[in-house]
């Protein structure tokens, strides 16, 4: 039986840049809505949602974590993601499974580069979304140049729909536009008790200007309002709620509300507009999919009526119950004992165990319903982004796509006895983060560990010791370097042995073309049937894809370009799938080396905010590293400089930055995209392989 119709259920994300104060604002969510008896503090290492050491230890958040709360008879499914750029994937896979979200901003930073990152990841889901500006108590909060970005940097329409009662030191509450209502905490510490009241004489006639400001432009939006609008008639709190709320939903606006979390204002408020103003799973389009077999589209409505249908969007090693599947509930429902179908994979799962999950802590429950998000215990066969259905419905829903990692460096274990301990280590580990990856070095034959960063290398250090007990040395991280082609070229490539009575015999001929950046790898057949036998078409892909990890000029991975099957031949007693896929690597070379290859360096986006006085040092810097400057603009008194930095050149930037600034600048880095390396860099990289350098970067 449900606890809350599906109608009073909001799942929600809390996403924002670094340190914008989204784990303390789930505190204090947690805290006035009853599920905590006592606010945890980041900067303690007491909060409840940074519940690894890891995240206690350098207070930040690495891995997102779900957690429920209630609040006016709604049910709230909170996902707390981390902000730090390495840690970009938790807040990819959140996006997928969840309804709306509440962008945090610092009232002092507005939108940061991670803002920007997040706001387009939540873009590409669709997700409608509320902002709250918070630590409007900080010296230098300023909530109009942090509207004002939202207009210009993530194109978004923002609708304040409250106004800061005062700012700073003097920062007491905030007036809701939409009620006339002055919410004021005064000098309360815990935030529980505050004062609703009339708006003071001296803040009317703002206020005024505001609300019409706001019915203004949300009349944009709703005929119905528009004709008020223009008539002059007066529009009531109930009737902007709801306009407020269609428009939100529709993704045509974005309602923006005020508050210092830390000091605990403004937060009754921001629940009181997730109730108000963000979706149910009821209000989302019904989830399509596609049939396993017959790839006809299929669609499932977010009713506990409609054929069960799930998504699993991550995996965890809990110490003590082994692995857990997270996974939203879109359609139907499945109770305990139940068997369902992983259709991505084709096998079928018994739910021996279902959890609803608040952080690391769990609670036991029989049944899950259509906009549930819960737990299962796993089996080895489950891994993110699969599909659970029912074998009688099966449905394959799209699953989560995520960046590739940029950094790599060497592993291997301090002693003899921690080798088979490492590699089950970091098969646990990948299973959990699809960003981690575990290759072979081609020309040394070491294991190399690839990631998002080198906080993320690091912290999965640290976490195989502390939770595997396995001792390991991690080599200097390289960049994760990948080749492409620049141009169409046609290769052949035949394998013809004999053996005995029966010979070995493939042949195909393939066009290479270049694909656009981050379009991966595309194999097409264009010989229309009868010239390779079927049969055999895969081996040849298969043989391509080989090829490909083994790189044309440096050994580095092939990307961004299709290999379509334009001819060949066969034998009708000698062919062989082993003998085709050799004619596929053999073709691939051939072309590959026509097609003018070059080797792809990941190129970041690099913020720094410096006083004015370290500027020409920077600058200075930055060519030396190969850097381009896109914009400078002035913020609280300091220089932000923005700009386009190829990562070979940034590691360890850190402690550069801090010597040319004497401590005083910071910046946030984020990967950009894959571009061409310079000809005289190329030649380098090849210099440098040809040398056996025995750190060499792959990717």
């Amino acid at each position: 039986m449900r606890s809350y119709p599906i109608e009073k259920v909001r799942n929600i994300g809390i996403m924002a840049h670094i340190d914008a104060g989204k784990t303390t604002t789930t505190e204090r969510i947690l805290f006035y809505t009853g599920m905590t008896y006592k606010m945890g503090e980041v900067d303690d290492g007491t909060a409840v949602m940074d519940w690894m050491v890891q995240e206690q230890e350098r207070g930040i958040t690495i891995t997102s974590a779900a957690t429920t709360s209630a609040w006016r008879d709604h049910r709230i499914n909170i996902i707390d993601t981390p902000g730090h750029v390495d840690f970009t994937a938790e807040v990819e896979r959140s996006l997928r499974v969840l309804d709306g979200a509440i962008a945090i901003l610092c009232g002092v930073g507005g939108v940061e580069p991670q803002s920007e990152t997040v706001w387009r990841q939540a873009d590409k889901y669709r997700v409608p979304r509320i902002v709250f500006i918070n630590k409007m108590d900080r010296i230098g909060a300023d909530p109009e140049r942090a509207v004002l970005q939202l207009r210009t940097r993530v194109a978004a329409k923002p609708l304040p729909i409250q106004i800061p009662l005062g700012r700073e030191d003097g920062f007491r509450g905030v007036i809701d536009l939409i009620e006339r209502k002055a919410y004021d905490w005064g000098q309360d510490i815990l935030g529980t008790d505050y004062v609703v009241r009339e708006v003071a004489a001296e803040n009317r006639e703002d206020v005024e200007k505001k609300r019409q400001d706001m019915i203004e432009m949300l009349s944009e939006t709703d005929d119905g309002l528009m004709q008020k609008y223009l008539d002059g008639v007066e529009v009531s709190a109930p009737e902007l709620r709801n306009a407020v709320r269609r428009a939100t939903l529709a993704l045509e606006v974005v309602p923006v509300l005020y508050g210092a979390s830390f000091r605990n204002k403004g937060v009754h408020p921001l629940l009181d507009a997730i109730v108000d103003y963000l979706p149910s799973p009821a209000d989302i389009r019904p989830v399509t999919g596609h049939h396993p077999r017959t790839l006809a589209e299929e669609t499932r409505p977010a009713s506990d009526e409609a054929p069960f249908s799930g998504l699993v969007f991550k995996i965890v090693n809990d110490p003590f119950l082994g692995n857990l599947a997270y996974f939203r509930v879109y359609s139907g429902k499945a109770k305990v004992g139940q068997v369902v179908y992983n259709s991505a994979k084709g096998e079928e799962e018994k739910l021996s165990r279902l959890l609803e999950m608040h952080a690391n802590k769990r609670k036991e429950i029989k049944e899950v319903y259509a906009g549930d998000i819960a737990a299962m215990g796993s089996t080895k066969a489950i891994s993110t982004g699969d599909t659970l259905c029912l074998k009688s419905h099966p449905i394959v829903l799209e699953s989560i796509r995520f960046p590739e990692p940029v950094i790599a460096a060497t592993i291997e274990p301090k002693s003899k006895a921690d080798h088979p301990k490492l590699a089950t280590a970091l098969a646990k580990l990948t299973r959990e983060d699809p960003t981690l990856k575990v290759t072979q070095d081609p020309m040394t034959g070491q294991t190399l560990l690839r990631g998002m960063g080198e906080l993320h290398l690091e912290i999965v250090m640290d976490r195989m010791e502390r939770e595997f007990g396995v001792r390991a040395n991690l080599g200097k991280p390289q960049v994760a370097y990948k080749e492409t082609i620049q141009t169409a070229a046609e290769g052949e490539g035949k394998y013809l042995r004999e053996a005995g009575g029966k010979g070995f015999y493939g042949h195909c001929v393939l066009h290479l073309e270049p694909l656009g950046r981050g379009r991966g790898f595309e194999f097409v057949d264009r010989t229309r049937g009868g010239v390779i036998p079927r049969e055999f078409i895969a081996d040849v892909e298969n043989g391509v894809r080989e090829a490909m990890e083994g790189g044309i000029v440096a050994g580095y991975p092939v990307t961004d370009l299709r290999a379509a099957l334009v001819g060949g031949s066969y034998r009708e007693v000698d062919s062989t799938p082993v003998a085709y896929k050799i004619a596929g690597t053999l073709a691939f070379r051939e072309a590959a080396r026509k097609a003018g290859p070059v080797i792809l360096e990941p190129v970041m986006d690099l913020e720094i905010v410096t006083p004015d006085d370290y500027l020409g040092n920077i600058v200075g810097d930055i060519n030396a590293r190969r850097g381009k400057i896109e914009g400078m603009e002035m913020r609280s008194g300091s220089r932000v400089i923005k700009i386009h930095v190829p990562l070979a050149g940034m590691f360890g930037y850190a402690t550069t930055l801090r010597t040319l600034t004497q401590g005083r600048g910071v910046f946030a880095m984020e990967f950009s995209q894959y571009d061409r390396t310079p000809a005289g860099v190329q030649e380098e990289i090849v210099a440098r392989i040809e040398g056996r350098t025995p750190f060499r970067a792959s990717a």
